[in-house]
């Protein structure tokens, strides 16, 4: 069943951009329409682009002004480090801000032992969190992302993993920030960002860099695009600020965000039979997407076959369908707006 037709703007021609990144990609954070990949699907090395699910999991499961102290094995980490010594008490609140500006493995530790008692348990925690928001490419091995064997990622699963995390509101502040004054904050130390791309893409706002030897030079980024953000990755990328900026700018020039439905927008009113009820579906949700200019947009409704009566409001009845030049690029539940009692007991739809 075919809905409404949106036009886009004028295709202005833009090249899709030839990227120095052995992996990449950029989605739409609210839809997750992937808007630019290279190798986004193809198992990597993360480095400490880890960190993102790290400060998730803290971030639920920790007492932000729970003190921690410091360990011998936190202390001693090799790598990027805060350097925090040994013995003294940091709280959680303070570890996540060196963890995500510093990009601290001692701060890493220090969350996991402080949180879950021990590394491998809260890895463990970080495991599931990834199963949970539906990283299927991922696992993890410690909550910094040194390289080690069984601890990788996608382009694409990182992408996801951050669009996630850009819905917590203290994850948005943090990876926000470019510089903290410790002592406003009772920190035992001020922190500045390492991440040069929030200030050198306008309305960037996040997220997290990366390096080792096995990943090479990472970076996840969060850049403002009307009311949603743009998530851009790279991995084992030289000129990670460059090539992050070129996604950044393709994207901008190649899509145009469109209203294609509205919140409670009524898509479709069916008879029932005999019965003088009427299948009302609406849509629960606005519905704007980042479109391709110069491409035609068509919705269309899916309906089952047949639905047993009664049916109530709320329930799933059928998908909204978004199409792009007859590519389907979004597809999300459509909702019985109003009940339908028991008639006849199964209502037939069929596909003309």
């Amino acid at each position: 069943m075919t809905g409404k037709v949106v036009k886009a703007k004028p295709n202005e021609k833009v090249k899709i951009p030839v990227v120095n990144a052995r992996n990449a990609i950029a989605i739409d954070a609210k839809s997750k329409r992937v808007l630019y990949e290279k190798n986004a699907h193809v198992i990597t090395p993360m480095a400490s682009t880890t960190k993102i699910i790290t400060a998730c999991v803290a971030l639920r499961y920790g007492d932000l002004n729970k003190k921690v102290t410091i360990s011998s094995r936190a202390a001693s980490i090799r790598g990027s480090v805060v350097g925090y010594k040994e013995g003294e008490q940091v709280t959680i609140k303070e570890l996540i801000y060196g963890l995500m500006l510093k990009s601290g493995n001692d701060a890493a530790i220090a969350i996991a032992e402080g949180i879950s008692g021990s590394v491998g348990e809260f890895v463990r925690l970080m495991n599931e969190y990834a199963t949970e928001i539906g990283l299927i490419d991922t696992h993890f091995e410690s909550p910094h992302g040194l390289d080690s064997a069984n601890h990788y990622t996608t382009a694409y699963d990182l992408a996801i993993a951050t669009a996630h995390a850009k819905e917590i509101d203290e994850f948005n502040k943090i990876v926000a920030t470019k510089d903290i004054d410790g002592s406003n904050e009772g920190f035992s130390r001020s922190f500045h960002n390492i991440n040069k791309i929030l200030w050198q893409i306008p309305g960037a706002n996040g997220v997290k860099t990366g390096y080792t030897g096995q990943a090479g030079k990472c970076l996840v980024s969060s850049v403002k695009m009307e009311d949603s953000e743009i998530i851009i990755v790279v991995i084992n990328c030289p000129g990670r600020w460059k090539e992050t900026a070129k996604i950044n700018d393709y994207v901008k020039k190649a899509y145009e965000f469109k209203n294609i439905v509205e919140k409670d927008e009524k898509m479709k009113s069916i008879s029932v039979g005999k019965s003088k009820d009427k299948l009302t579906l609406k849509s629960k949700q606005d519905i704007k997407l980042p479109i391709k200019k110069g491409s035609n947009v068509e919705v269309k409704i899916k309906l089952p076959k047949a639905l047993e009566a009664p049916i109530y409001a709320g329930m799933r009845v059928g998908t909204i369908n978004v199409y792009e030049d007859e590519k389907l690029i979004y597809t999300t539940p459509l909702h019985c707006h109003s009940d339908v009692r028991r008639g006849k007991g199964i209502l037939w739809w069929f596909k003309k």
